[in-house]
C-alpha cells in the first residue's frame, strides 16, 4: 500500500462489533477533543481493538502519522494495512522515549482509554475475569513475570490489605488479606476458582461485585497501572506541541484523579494555598473540558462498559 493509499473496508464501531474485539467507548467524543489536522502525528497509547486508531485515520490525510502502542500482543492481530501506522509493542509509560527513538520527538496529540478490553476479559486463559477458572495470571504484558498467582502467594499480609483497600475499595480488606495469608498456608493458591472457593466464607454483599473489587485490585497491582499511568502523564507535555491535546478516558476514581489533577496543577498533589488564598498554577496544560465528558443515553444502551468511563481533554498552552 503506497502512502497515500488508505485502507479500505469498515472502520471504527462497525468493524469492532463485527470483530468482537472490543467496542470503543467516547470515540466519537475522544476524536472531537483531538481536533485532529489532516496532517498531523497522534498516539493512541491503548491501541487494543483499534476502535479509537481507526477513527483517527479516517480524519489523517495521506501525509498524516498514527502512533500506536499497546504492550498486550494480541492487540497486534488487530493493525490495519495503513502505511501511515507505526505500531510500538511497548507500554506507554515509555512514550517519550519511543517517540524520540522513532522521529517523533513532538506530535500533535495523545489519547488513552485505560479500560482493559472486552478481548481481555473474555479470553479466560488471560485470568482476568471472575467468570472463568484459569490460573491467575492477569498480565497484559505476558513478557513480564509477576503474576496475580506471585501477588496472593507472595505479598505479606499487611500489603494485601493495603492493595485490596486501596485498588479496589473491598470493605473488609483487612479480613481478605488475614484469609489469603491462613489459606495459603495450606499450599499455593493457583486458580481464579479455587481462589473463589477459599475466600467464599468472608465474602460481604454481592459475590459478583465484591470479587470484581478485588480482582480489579489485583490487575491494577499486577500491572503497576497507576504507575504506568503517572509515567505517561508526566511525558505528555513534554511530548505535545503546543496547541497539541491530549484525551484520556478512565474508568476508576483512583485513575480519574490523578489525570484530573495533573491536567489542572501539572503534578499529582495538591498544592498548599498561597498567601492571599489563590492557587499558583504550574502546569503547562489548559483544561478543554472543565466536567469529564460521560456516554451519552444512547450509548449506555449500546454499550454496558461505557457506564463508569469519563473522558478529560487538555490542550497545550501556546
Amino acid at each position: 500500500m503506497g502512502k497515500k493509499d488508505k485502507p479500505e473496508g469498515k472502520v471504527g464501531v462497525e468493524a469492532q462489533e463485527e470483530a468482537g474485539y472490543h467496542v470503543p467507548v467516547l470515540l466519537h467524543e475522544t476524536i472531537g477533543g483531538l481536533a485532529i489536522k489532516p496532517g498531523g502525528v497522534y498516539v493512541d497509547c491503548t491501541f487494543g481493538g483499534g476502535g479509537h486508531s481507526r477513527e483517527i485515520l479516517k480524519q489523517l490525510g495521506p501525509e498524516g502519522t498514527l502512533i500506536a502502542f499497546d504492550q498486550d500482543e494480541d492487540a497486534q492481530r488487530n493493525l490495519p494495512d495503513d502505511s501511515r501506522v507505526l505500531f510500538v509493542p511497548h507500554n506507554f509509560r515509555h512514550l517519550k522515549r519511543f517517540l524520540k527513538l522513532h522521529g517523533f520527538p513532538e506530535v500533535d496529540g495523545v489519547m488513552a482509554d485505560l479500560g482493559v478490553s472486552s478481548h481481555q476479559f473474555d479470553e479466560a486463559r488471560r485470568g482476568f475475569s471472575t467468570r472463568f477458572d484459569a490460573d491467575l495470571d492477569m498480565r497484559m504484558d505476558r513478557r513480564q513475570e509477576r503474576t496475580a498467582f506471585h501477588i496472593l502467594n507472595t505479598y505479606g499480609e499487611a500489603e494485601l490489605h493495603k492493595l485490596f483497600e486501596q485498588y479496589g475499595e473491598v470493605t473488609n480488606s483487612k479480613t481478605l488479606a488475614r484469609k489469603i495469608v491462613e489459606v495459603r498456608g495450606l499450599g499455593p493458591i493457583k486458580t481464579i476458582a479455587g481462589f473463589k472457593t477459599s475466600m467464599h466464607p468472608i465474602v460481604k454483599g454481592n459475590p459478583n461485585k465484591y470479587f470484581a473489587q478485588v480482582f480489579q485490585a489485583l490487575r491494577i497491582e499486577v500491572n503497576d497501572e497507576l504507575g504506568a499511568l503517572k509515567d505517561m502523564l508526566v511525558q505528555i507535555p513534554q511530548v505535545l506541541k503546543s496547541g497539541g491535546r491530549a484525551a484520556i478516558i478512565t474508568f476508576h476514581s483512583l485513575e480519574d484523579r490523578l489525570v484530573k489533577v495533573f491536567f489542572r496543577d501539572g503534578d499529582f498533589e495538591l498544592e498548599e494555598d498561597e498567601v492571599f488564598g489563590g492557587k499558583k498554577s504550574v502546569s503547562e496544560l489548559v483544561l478543554v473540558n472543565r466536567k469529564p465528558i460521560t456516554a451519552s443515553e444512547e450509548e449506555l444502551r449500546r454499550n454496558s462498559r461505557s457506564r463508569s468511563a469519563k473522558l478529560r481533554v487538555a490542550e497545550k498552552k501556546g
